[in-house]
């Protein structure tokens, strides 16, 4: 009896660890997250049609997660409805539970570490990462299906390659450039199409370049052409070939109407100037992201890390 009971309180002290563990900090209502140079951050509002659709999509989700409770899928896809509205903190409070009752799907913590690195909590991201990573260590991978389809409807990216490209992420946006490159060149070993091979290729080689790696970095580049089939990361192949020289950053700085590629252009034009001497050029091109929408996109994050010293 008191075996069982001292087991009860370990139990009950345990979940109450975890869940202090995973509280967020309180916001002004409707806020989601305070930038890494302390502005307040909410929702983007989407366009009319837009918004209705994924209310919709949100409704449905959540009609299937209250129809089993249990069903990992359903909770997941609840998760990402919310995140794409904009309501993250929602969506990690959906994903911790996941956790509690899937403590051993990796999905969970893929989940919910990418969205610890939109509310710029990055030792958090890096946690679940790391323990996603664990999880799928050994095992084959597998799609992952898009929640918001490319023009295609082809999913383009799988478990393994979003879990050690988020990791890199979170890592490189705390400065941990040796820790980056690791996980980038375990993401480079699961980036089986061109898609997924630009977006690790681009990340990698900015990782190379700080670290004045720079003929690895020439290296990893020579994979890439021109006539790549790119079917939605074309910012990123758009950036590889400017490193190539096939493009000027000038020529990649033009507007546009997407919030995510401008900001993302942006940013690799920026640290290219950065990591060839001229960060006069590089900070005023930080600053121009800032200024514009996108605030969950990777380059706006990582902008607003070089302009918080935080790198």
């Amino acid at each position: 009896m008191r075996v069982t009971t001292l087991l009860v309180l370990v139990m009950i002290l345990v979940s109450c660890s975890q869940a202090e563990q995973y509280d967020l900090p309180d916001l002004p209502d409707g806020a989601q997250a305070i930038s890494l140079l302390g502005d307040t951050l909410y929702p983007p509002q989407a366009a009319a049609e837009v918004q209705q659709q994924r209310e919709q999509e949100l409704a449905d989700a959540l009609a299937n997660h209250e129809a089993d409770p249990h069903d990992a899928d359903a909770l997941i896809w609840l998760g990402r409805r919310e995140a794409y509205l904009g309501n993250y903190r929602e969506a990690i409070r959906t994903y911790t539970q996941g956790i509690e009752t899937h403590p051993t799907d990796a999905r969970m913590y893929r989940h919910r570490g990418h969205r610890y690195i939109t509310l710029r909590m990055f030792d958090r991201a890096i946690a679940d990462l790391r323990r996603a990573a664990e999880l799928v260590a050994g095992q084959e991978d597998e799609i992952e299906p898009d929640g918001q389809p490319n023009a295609l409807n082809i999913p383009t990216s799988t478990l393994q390659f979003n879990i050690w490209y988020h990791l890199g992420l979170a890592q490189y946006l705390t400065g941990d450039f040796a820790s980056a490159l690791t996980s980038y060149r375990e993401c480079l070993r699961v980036s089986n199409n061109p898609d997924a091979l630009v977006a690790t290729s681009h990340w990698l080689y900015m990782t190379l370049r700080r670290i004045e790696r720079d003929a690895e970095a020439a290296a990893v580049l020579e994979p890439i052409t021109g006539d790549m089939e790119i079917i939605e990361n074309d910012a990123y192949h758009q950036l590889l070939l400017m490193y190539r020289g096939q493009a000027t950053p000038e020529s990649l700085l033009t507007p546009e109407e997407d919030a995510v590629q401008s900001a993302t252009i942006a940013y690799g034009v920026g640290n290219w100037y950065y990591y060839n001497g001229q960060q006069a050029e590089a900070e005023r091109i930080f600053r121009n992201i800032l200024e514009g929408g996108g605030w969950a996109a990777f380059g706006f994050i990582a902008a607003e890390a070089e302009l918080a010293g935080s790198r």
